[in-house]
């Protein structure tokens, strides 16, 4: 059985993304743990990681999502256990989920020391446990450099099966490879894979959206797999609005307060994705058969405006198991842009 670990030099590298692609295109039965949980998700009364319950359940793994996770909260870890105990409870967790599977994954924290104070840093997972070890770096160029040379310069990886680096989500790819790819290479690291910059892969649907700001959905149900691109706050007169070239954009949310009647016709006249209804103020009749007629998702929230925009600001596009396009998006660029072979053997 392999044991490949997924970790990340900084945050928000695209790890879970990574494994799903990695996970379609070998096409073996797959185990999964996530040792240290760090997106908490509450579901039948019980704590899980967001990322463990995703990969159970596009890949339909027997595993309970608490079951492949240590824990989350470091002070609770650091009374429950010592560096011994980790290892023997990490052991017991790679034992069961990796019965009769090929490879197992483990994927990291969210950032190279994350996890360091209760010994579950990926440094140390690759210490306990022998598996390959594979970082992931994202962003701008300059961002990616400075990763890697930190990598190469100051990291201590003795002790340690790694296998080298994959750059995912540069956003001039072909640009990155002429000025940059030659000199990484002298460099003695061993570069994996560069993966481009999807756009595709950041947005997320209006099911999505809902789950994630609690909202009630008066209409629109069967049109909650719908994507949203871009985002307009409706809080000037509806005259500007329709003179903004964001109001014109396809796929767009647009918030607005739910007495905002002139706005949230305009923003349904203009096709809108969907429209946020703020300060819990429920539609009238002639706005939800408008929006009925158009089959566009009205949501209601209790929060105002400026609070839905602070949460919309700041949502991150997680993979969910229904996003069929974008976990086939993923399996084509890593088929396209990562060395797999290289991964396991190189």
């Amino acid at each position: 059985m392999d044991k490949l670990i997924i970790g990340s030099i900084c945050q928000s590298t695209g790890k879970t993304s990574l494994i799903v692609g990695l996970a379609k295109i070998l096409k073996k039965k797959i185990g999964y743990a996530k040792p240290l949980g760090d997106r908490m998700l509450y579901r039948k009364k019980r704590l899980w990681d967001y990322d463990s319950a995703l990969m159970t359940n596009i890949f339909g793994l027997e595993e309970i999502p608490d079951d492949i996770s240590i824990g989350f909260d470091h002070s609770k870890l650091r009374f429950m256990y010592d560096e011994t105990t980790i290892r023997e409870k990490l052991s017991s967790i790679l034992s069961d989920v990796g019965k009769g599977r090929d490879i197992v994954f483990i994927e990291g924290g969210k950032e190279i020391n994350y996890g360091i104070s209760v010994h579950l840093d990926v440094l140390s997972l690759a210490a306990y446990t022998g598996a390959r070890l594979v970082l992931v770096s994202s962003g701008n160029e300059n961002a990616i450099l400075d990763d890697l040379m930190f990598l190469k310069k100051r990291m201590n990886l003795s002790g340690v099966n790694f296998g080298g680096v994959i750059l995912n989500k540069i956003p001039n790819l072909e640009e990155f490879k002429d000025a940059h790819l030659g000199a990484l290479e002298g460099s003695g690291l061993n570069i994996l894979g560069l993966i481009p910059f999807q756009k595709e892969l950041t947005t997320f649907s209006i099911g999505y959206l809902a789950e994630r700001l609690f909202a009630k959905v008066v209409t629109g149900e069967d049109q909650l797999q719908r994507r949203i691109e871009s985002v307009f706050i409706g809080t000037m007169h509806v005259h500007a609005a329709q003179e903004n070239p964001l109001f014109k954009e396809a796929n767009k949310v647009v918030i607005t307060s739910g007495d905002r009647t002139d706005m949230i016709l305009a923003a349904l006249e203009s096709d809108a994705a969907c429209v946020v209804l703020t300060d819990n103020i429920y539609p009238t009749a002639k706005i939800i058969a408008a929006a009925k007629e158009k089959n566009i998702p009205l949501l209601l929230v209790p929060a105002d405006t400026f609070q839905i925009a602070r949460q919309m600001d700041a949502m991150e596009p997680l993979l969910t198991k229904d996003d069929h396009e974008k976990i086939a998006c993923l399996e084509r660029l890593v088929r396209t842009h990562v060395n797999v072979e290289k991964l396991f053997t190189g």
